[in-house]
């Protein structure tokens, strides 16, 4: 009980559970926790396997459209794109169809990131446009490279 100033009395809050009744529910509870829990341990692999078969789709497709890309690299690409709750290309709807645009676009950044000095850049304080820009020519000359069989 607890009163309520607006109206000026006590009232009940939350709910009111006879004992029997919560005894019952706990043990139906407790009943199936294994089951719950392996239900839970089987759907966690099923997700894994979906979202690595979409990750090994997704290499395929840059190792199809980047055949000059460095051995592995497909793979490292499509992971860091393709992760989860990150709001990269990767997880886009384009992406999920495989959209040429969107493969392309993870593989820029990552070349951005790892084979220019463009980090550098950002952490010495030039702004990002302006980094983006310096390394251009570098990452357009790279893609190139990859885009050769």
């Amino acid at each position: 009980m607890k009163w309520s100033h607006a109206r000026k009395r006590y009232e009940r809050q939350g709910l009111l559970v006879d004992e029997a009744g919560l005894a019952t529910a706990e043990s139906e509870c407790l009943a199936d926790a294994d089951a719950r829990e392996r239900r839970g341990e089987r759907e966690a692999r099923r997700r894994s396997e979906l979202d690595q078969a979409y990750v090994g789709e997704f290499a395929r497709r840059v190792r199809e459209l980047f055949p000059g890309c460095p051995p592995g690299r497909e793979r490292a690409i499509a992971e860091h794109a393709c992760l989860k709750y990150t709001g990269r290309v990767g997880r886009s709807a384009a992406a999920k169809t495989y959209d040429e645009d969107a493969v392309r676009l993870a593989v820029l950044a990552h070349v951005r990131h790892t084979e220019t000095s463009y980090d550098e850049l950002l952490a010495s304080g030039l702004d990002r446009r302006e980094a983006r820009r310096q390394v251009e020519d570098q990452v357009r000359s790279i893609l190139t490279t990859w885009q050769q069989p």
